[in-house]
């Protein structure tokens, strides 16, 4: 059977759209699965023993066989870099993500997530009064990336509060090599105002296998809505 070229244009389109569909579906499962994957590596990575402070990555190539790991490590808080990293909401609050620098020996340090604090309503500008301790302290929690980004107009930011974080200018800023790395505090309940309710992954893989069988189901529905009206109507209204 010859197709006229505007039927061939429709049944290459209904094949576009069917093949689309199908294809985000199955990028949805991906996505679940690669979610799936890291939710076990942390458990997994969560039940070893911490890791030897000596053993802390120096370079890039040795981060992703530690993330997730714990470690306990001993230093002195750079204070006077303590940084607010804005637009941090946790529980549909507004607030920030506090990150000091905890220098390990002159001119190396690591970047600590310390905690999450809330945003004064009545001046944005105002930052929780939380002050590290002085002296060598010891400090534990679990390795993970450098904060995430956030979009941002704009240079390079200044000043106590910024959106993201650029490694090598705060590293310019504190006059210290930083590890490829940071830390998620987990010590310190009680000892200050910092939530520490760190995001757990894979909680929302539920979703990406609703997305997925909405992909799938308007897949299946294209197909079925261009067979029934361009073969099977068609042919029926002949018989009649």
């Amino acid at each position: 059977m010859t197709l006229r070229p505007s039927e061939a244009l429709l049944w290459l389109g209904v094949l576009v759209a069917v093949a689309g569909t199908a294809r985000l579906g199955l990028w949805q499962l991906d996505r679940a699965g690669q979610k799936t994957r890291l939710e076990q590596a942390v458990n997994e990575r969560a039940r070893l023993l911490p890791l030897p402070p000596a053993q802390l990555a120096r370079e890039i190539e040795e981060v992703e066989g530690q993330l997730h790991r714990r470690v306990a490590i001993h230093g002195r808080w750079m204070a006077q870099h303590t940084l607010a990293l804005d637009n941090r909401p946790l529980h549909g609050r507004a607030g920030f993500i506090l990150v000091t620098p905890l220098e390990l020996a002159p001119g190396d340090a690591v970047l600590v997530q310390r905690g999450w604090a809330p945003r004064d309503p009545h001046d944005r500008t105002r930052l929780p009064a939380v002050d590290p301790s002085p002296g060598v302290v010891r400090v534990e929690g679990r390795i993970a990336p450098w904060p995430s980004h956030r979009l941002q107009l704009g240079s390079a930011e200044q000043g106590p509060i910024r959106q993201n974080l650029d490694a090598a200018q705060l590293a310019r800023e504190a006059g210290v090599v930083f590890r490829p790395l940071s830390l998620l505090q987990l010590d310190g309940p009680g000892r200050d105002a910092l939530v520490r309710e760190w995001p757990v992954p894979s909680q929302d893989v539920w979703k990406h296998h609703g997305y997925a069988l909405q992909w799938f189901a308007m897949s299946a529905l294209i197909a079925g809505l261009a067979v029934w009206y361009r073969l099977i109507r068609p042919r029926r209204g002949q018989r009649s």
